[in-house]
């Protein structure tokens, strides 16, 4: 039989094709890590809106063809592994795996359904989502648009809990937008007060939410204003960011030797 250690010869040829395919910086792999990526933005686009959509005919519909999407790609994804029980191992392998199975079962587990929107997080772990950036000569910006992801997913991961633990309840959350709103006036510590979460469980949120919100903004105020660094660690003490002007680390002085391409 043609078969080899890790398994049949075609299991070896399909794993080695996926790893292709997710793995290299080929015209016809590059095409479709764009498409992969196309499809899981849409997914994303579709968790956002599931708290408007519920109850709709064709809600489960959706979700169940979402589901059967995440899992073939977490099996490609697998396969496209050397070590499938390190890869499994993963956060945000861990994660996918936890969203598909709020998927599955749409109907129990939708009140943690709300978390499938860290899926954003997920594919920003991804070097799919930043090899054209740097393709493009634009990974100086990579840590300036994760904490903007990270950013949204916060919002919209609390925006989904305020939305399921709250709604209809005495302090005004009516419907998904009055959630975003409430999370958006509250992390930015707006407090217009026309809004509030009730009783002692709706402050502490509350003051969860200013916390990590004020956070978040902060950080990302820091990675826009502050000048971009490059990538390039000193050969002597190993500090990996250095301005793009440097002559010397600032950590030992060594002198550095930064690659600098010109205007022309």
């Amino acid at each position: 039989m043609n078969e080899k250690a890790d398994g049949p010869l075609w299991l070896a040829r399909l794993r080695k094709r996926l790893r292709i395919l997710y793995h290299s910086q080929a015209p016809f792999a590059l095409r479709f890590q764009a498409a992969v990526l196309i499809v899981d933005l849409s997914i994303i686009a579709f968790f956002i809106a599931s708290p408007l959509l519920k109850g709709r005919e064709y809600f489960l519909w959706i979700d169940y063809s979402i589901a059967a999407l995440l899992f073939i790609e977490l099996v490609a994804r697998a396969l496209a592994s050397t070590d499938i029980v390190r890869w499994l191992r993963q956060l945000p392998v861990v994660i996918d795996i936890f969203i598909l199975i709020t998927l599955l079962a749409p109907t129990w587990l939708f009140n943690l359904g709300f978390l499938r929107i860290l899926r954003l997080w997920t594919i920003s772990k991804s070097t799919i989502i930043w090899r054209p950036l740097i393709k493009h000569r634009l990974g100086a910006y990579k840590e300036t648009i994760q904490a903007v992801l990270n950013l949204l997913v916060f919002v919209f991961v609390v925006t989904g809990f305020v939305y399921t633990a709250f709604a209809d309840s005495e302090g005004g959350i009516g419907g998904y937008v009055d959630a975003l709103y409430f999370t958006v006036a509250t992390m930015t510590t707006t407090g217009f007060g026309d809004i509030t979460l009730p009783g002692t469980f709706g402050k502490l949120v509350s003051i969860a939410v200013m916390l990590m919100g004020i956070s978040l903004f902060v950080r990302l105020a820091q990675l826009i204003f502050r000048p971009a660094k490059v990538h390039f660690p000193c050969p002597q003490c190993g500090l990996a960011k250095h301005e793009p002007d440097a002559v010397h680390c600032k950590a030992c002085g060594h002198i550095l030797n930064i690659p600098d391409e010109g205007e022309g």
